[in-house]
């Protein structure tokens, strides 16, 4: 009797370890279906965008190389959204076969079938942390280092590249970043004294980091530098000056990169700098927040997702099903857009903004499955 009872054990976990590998099977593999479509329209869409850009030295090779570059981003970017569409979808196919039906009439709990479905979505969200931190930081930040330089090089200021930073009392417009930051091209100083009056500007073509002992500066070349006296205005010309300001290029390497596609250490380091410059840093902690809680915003649109084709899309059509999956991502996107302004422009905590439409989803995630369970 022992024996058998332990037997009908081994059978029924057995059985429940090829139902999850099934529903495990089905659902990562739609996710990478889904994955793909999403990722392959958004790469034709900005291929005809970075197409528009192609002129002079920035030829059509140039954008596609662009394009190439700076999809590891667009695949980080699109992980929650295919892993949405690709659980409705999985369970959808499942759900049309009455293999749900049949998994629950063999008794497997929908929280099992829950948990089957998380264990693709984990590991495809540690895919996701490992390309945003290790991978398409760098290869964003050199597309558009190279990008900036074709564009703008050392000529004056550029307004359609190129960025601006206040560092103390200077205020300073870069054309161009090399990738690594220890090169820069086309800088513009421009100096405020006490009475919050133009003092100097300084325009060079180039400026190199160099590393002497514990003094490093930047090697500026080829400048024009401009004093603005009482009454008076001086101008000199030279071929290199230094440059002491505390600017590293690790700092540097991400000021061409947007907030929401910088590295999670990135963001910590750039915030910290703003804050001990008495700059307004909500942006880089509001891109922080989210990149930390993405997988939670993941998991979030996974239990969504599950709670309606359990319910309310258990009889739907694929195409309904992928009109909903739209709406859902629509839906969360719109949220999370509309509270990253409200929470710069009330001062609102960067953590709560992200955190809120994450909140909403598993809310009524867990609100529809209790209905269903």
């Amino acid at each position: 009797m022992r024996q058998s009872g332990s037997h009908a054990q081994f059978r029924e976990g057995s059985l429940m370890q090829l139902l999850d590998r099934h529903v495990r099977t089905v659902v990562l593999k739609s996710i990478i279906v889904a994955l793909g479509i999403i990722v392959s329209l958004e790469l034709i869409f900005s291929l005809i965008d970075e197409l528009g850009s192609a002129d002079g030295d920035y030829t059509v090779v140039h954008a596609i190389v662009f394009v190439a570059m700076t999809t590891p981003t667009s695949i980080y970017e699109m992980f929650p959204f295919a892993t949405l569409g690709g659980t409705i979808f999985g369970l959808g196919i499942l759900a049309s076969g009455n293999e749900v039906v049949v998994m629950q009439a063999a008794g497997v709990h929908k929280w099992r079938i829950v948990t089957a479905v998380l264990k693709p979505a984990l590991v495809l969200m540690l895919i996701g942390l490992v390309i945003g931190e290790y991978v398409s930081p760098p290869l964003e930040q050199m597309a558009n280092s190279n990008k900036a330089m074709r564009l703008s090089g050392t000529s004056s200021i550029n307004a359609e590249t190129g960025t601006w930073r206040k560092v103390g009392n200077e205020f300073i417009h870069i054309n161009a970043i090399a990738p690594g930051g220890r090169l820069l091209y086309g800088v513009s100083r421009y100096r405020i004294n006490e009475d919050r009056e133009l003092a100097l500007a300084d325009f060079a073509e180039s400026a190199h980091y160099i590393e002497e002992g514990g003094d490093p500066y930047w090697l500026m070349s080829n400048g024009q530098l401009s004093h603005f006296g009482t009454n008076n205005i001086t101008t000199s010309r030279y071929q290199q000056q230094k440059w002491v300001v505390d600017l590293s290029p690790e700092l540097l390497g991400v000021l061409l990169v947007d907030p929401d596609r910088q590295s999670v250490s990135g963001l910590y380091r750039f915030a910290r700098f703003f804050q001990a410059e008495g700059l307004d840093s909500a942006i880089y902690f509001l891109a922080f927040w989210k990149k930390i809680l993405q997988p939670l915003a993941t998991l979030s649109l996974v239990v969504l997702a599950v709670s309606f084709v359990f319910g309310p899309l258990r009889e739907a059509t694929m195409g309904y099903r992928v009109f909903i999956a739209l709406c859902i991502g629509i839906a969360f996107t719109t949220i999370q857009r509309m509270m990253e302004p409200v929470s710069l422009i009330y001062g609102l905590s960067p953590l709560l903004a992200v955190m809120t439409p994450i909140l909403l989803c598993a809310f009524f995630g867990l609100i529809l499955m209790r209905r269903v369970v």
